[in-house]
């Protein structure tokens, strides 16, 4: 509750303008969660219940309906903790935590890509390294890129070891090595 405090004379609580301002930076934030793509709001670290909201707010289209919309979005959004708004924040944050660690973790799977293609042993470097991997798996895919490049064929498994070798990466840390 805003007033003084009778003992020490200061303000309690944060002003009507600190208020509007946190609001308007929340609406700002509900903005940007609207105009991201399904995949990449899959990434962010939402509530169902957000996720939905947004969702929501994408389907309106007519303009002050939207607005309204958007308008409850943050309304929403200002009702999750501090924290959450804040990871969210960093995971839209392109020079953030989440950007750096999300890259890094593509150029080592793009990486462990190209080595697993060149080099027959990174597939043995490869399982010492993360021995959740599915072997069996790695094997043919590697041996489904050999085939699509010999037969000038699109990228398919090419784009899958990519994605599998992501999640194993993903999945767990490096064992011992």
């Amino acid at each position: 509750m805003r007033g003084r405090d009778p003992e020490t004379g200061e303000f309690r609580g944060p002003s009507r303008t600190q208020q509007r301002q946190g609001a308007l930076e929340v609406r700002a934030l509900a903005e940007q969660l609207v105009a991201l793509s399904p995949a990449q709001l899959a990434r962010l670290p939402l509530s169902e219940e957000l996720a939905g909201h947004v969702d929501e707010t994408r389907r309106v289209t007519s303009h002050i309906a939207h607005k309204r919309q958007l308008q409850f979005l943050a309304k929403q959004m200002r009702k999750e903790d501090d924290d959450t708004l804040e990871a969210i924040r960093d995971a839209l944050d392109t020079s953030g935590d989440a950007a750096r660690i999300e890259t890094g973790l593509m150029h080592q799977a793009e990486s462990w890509r190209e080595r697993l293609l060149d080099d027959p042993e990174a597939l043995t470097q490869l399982l010492d390294e993360y021995p959740h991997a599915d072997r069996q798996r790695l094997r043919q895919l590697i041996r489904n890129v050999a085939e699509e490049r010999k037969r000038n064929k699109p990228p398919a498994s090419y784009r899958e070891l990519f994605r599998v070798l992501r999640q194993v990466l993903t999945a767990a840390e490096p064992g011992p090595g």
